[in-house]
């Protein structure tokens, strides 16, 4: 299966996501990919959509091995991988100051691609994460933890494809996921896509500005 764009990709989900419309939903795409898709998802289901945005607490010297993950919220979650903490020695603190640092990137994103519009509050709502893929799957990973900590009535994850074996560890960690393509091996997300093009910062927000008018004009 090869999807036109996230677009197109988003829509076909949106499809297997019908039944949620009256389950109080709200959409948070994990940017950049997973904006343009939620947005269809959104349309349909009459939904406000918003950005779930993670990211990786590196270890200290090995900031591409990830310690574990800081999710957005009220308050902010951070899921740690605790073999890896224990396995390198890294004190709470040392944790604590890099999940700090990663939060001031969250919230300077959230102000450039949101422009100010303020965040949908997922407690006692249907909690439906969007990607454009799943590789590994430690991003949603940790955001499925963290709404689970941010009172999510139910956490549903979407998204065009996943690894096989990702895909069924992933649906163990919430109430349902939608996946349109499980491939044995994934390869790379990208070549599920005739275009998949990487979105700039001007893209993303000229995408939830469209959104967001709309949500406006309902």
């Amino acid at each position: 299966m090869v999807f036109r764009d996230r677009t197109k990709a988003g829509r076909l989900l949106a499809e297997r996501l019908l039944h949620l419309r009256g389950a109080d939903p709200v959409v948070l795409a994990v940017p950049r990919g997973g904006v343009p898709v939620g947005i269809p998802i959104a349309e349909a289901l009459d939904a406000p959509l918003d950005l779930l945005l993670v990211r990786k607490i590196g270890a200290p010297g090995q900031p591409e091995l990830a310690l574990g993950a800081v999710v957005e919220g009220d308050p902010p979650q951070t899921v740690v991988n605790d073999g890896i903490v224990r396995a390198l020695g890294v004190s709470p603190a040392e944790i604590a100051r890099e999940a700090a640092r990663q939060l001031d990137e969250i919230a300077r994103r959230r102000r450039l691609w949101l422009r100010g519009r303020p965040a949908v509050s997922p407690l006692g709502r249907t909690a439906i994460v969007v990607d454009d893929g799943i590789a590994t799957g430690a991003t949603v990973r940790a955001a499925l933890a963290a709404l689970g900590r941010s009172g999510a009535a139910r956490r549903v994850l979407a998204a065009p494809v996943a690894p096989r074996d990702t895909a069924e560890a992933l649906r163990g960690l919430c109430d349902e996921a939608v996946f349109l393509a499980e491939p044995p091996d994934l390869g790379s997300v990208g070549a599920f896509y005739a275009d998949f093009h990487q979105l700039d910062d001007a893209e993303v927000a000229a995408l939830l500005d469209r959104a967001g008018g709309r949500e406006g004009e309902g």
